[in-house]
């Protein structure tokens, strides 16, 4: 158990050190927030597109974010040699491979919560035809990031720690006392009650993206044990594609309503059905409350999706000569 937490561990300090993955975090959030600053005039659909807009950041900055950490945590330890000498100790590749898998989703879950903080910031913020942009919100949104990125370069000049992963922690530090700070005052500065205008219902809709980022972070490992990261992504991509297209692909050319053929069923199996993880439209159904036992059920699907596909990795991963 020791050594699992240790390359847990390893795997995931080693990706909040990769500076693409502290700018990653860095773009989407800022991107998010941006979403929510200029004028759309969609004639009273501007809070739903910036909130959809939103999640669909999210969701694509996971999308690289799981690949990178995949093909940085696994198929460049495997080229460089790194693997072979881990495993040279008493240490299984099932275990090796399941290590690395729970530190990817660890730097994935921490991406996607400063991409929440920015996401319920933005459900504040947007406005509608007849208001305006949150300039007090956005000014102290990306203070948080100057500010955590001063921290982590402190500590690097004075302390001698490494600067990236430092200010990766800064900045969740940093946004989320600015998100609570927003919290207490309205666009004008004054203050409010509490998280007047945020939309806690992204909470769950953020949860469901997580779970298909997990998803995706274990497809991703599979690939990475026989490709590199330019590969991977494109295999990850075709999944994330075909997913969306999975119903349609069952119901419509299979046509399984009427007993349609055995393909459909099987592509119906092997594709992940990313539809079931996107339910943004239901934010703007007006319902007050948000099914949390749907929520489970995404979770299970989850959790059974993400073992097989690292089943399968386990079974490419004990072939892969690494000498």
């Amino acid at each position: 158990m020791r050594q699992f937490i240790t390359i847990a561990a390893n795997a995931f300090m080693e990706l909040v050190r990769q500076p693409v993955f502290l700018l990653l975090t860095t773009s989407s959030a800022m991107f998010e927030i941006f979403l929510a600053t200029p004028y759309y005039f969609a004639f009273g659909d501007e809070p739903k597109l910036v909130k959809n807009s939103a999640l669909a950041v999210m969701l694509l900055a996971g999308l690289f974010g799981a690949v990178l950490s995949a093909s940085a945590s696994l198929a460049r330890e495997i080229r460089s040699g790194t693997a072979l000498a881990v495993l040279s100790k008493p240490v299984g590749r099932a275990q090796f491979l399941v290590a690395k898998f729970v530190g990817v989703i660890a730097a994935l879950t921490l991406l996607t919560y400063v991409n929440l903080v920015a996401a319920l910031l933005a459900s504040r913020m947007a406005f509608d035809a007849y208001g305006s942009t949150d300039l007090f919100a956005l000014g102290v949104f990306s203070a948080s990031f100057v500010i955590g990125y001063l921290m982590g370069g402190f500590s690097n000049f004075f302390l001698r720690r490494p600067f990236v992963s430092d200010a990766f922690f800064s900045v969740l530090l940093t946004t989320t006392v600015a998100f609570l700070i927003i919290c207490f005052f309205n666009k004008e500065g004054k203050p409010q009650a509490f998280a007047t205008g945020v939309d806690w219902r992204m909470i769950p809709a953020a949860l469901l993206i997580l779970f298909a980022l997990w998803v995706l972070a274990a497809l991703a490992l599979a690939c990475s044990t026989r490709l590199d990261m330019i590969p991977t992504l494109a295999v990850c991509t075709a999944f994330f594609l075909l997913g969306l297209v999975s119903d349609y692909i069952y119901f419509k050319l299979g046509g399984r309503l009427d007993g349609g053929p055995w393909w459909a069923s099987v592509l119906y199996t092997v594709l992940p059905n990313w539809q079931l993880f996107w339910l943004a439209d239901v934010l703007e159904t007006g319902k007050n409350a948000f099914y949390w036992g749907y929520v489970g059920k995404a979770l299970a699907y989850a959790a059974g999706y993400s073992g097989a596909a690292l089943a399968g990795a386990v079974m490419l991963f004990e072939e892969r000569e690494l000498s």
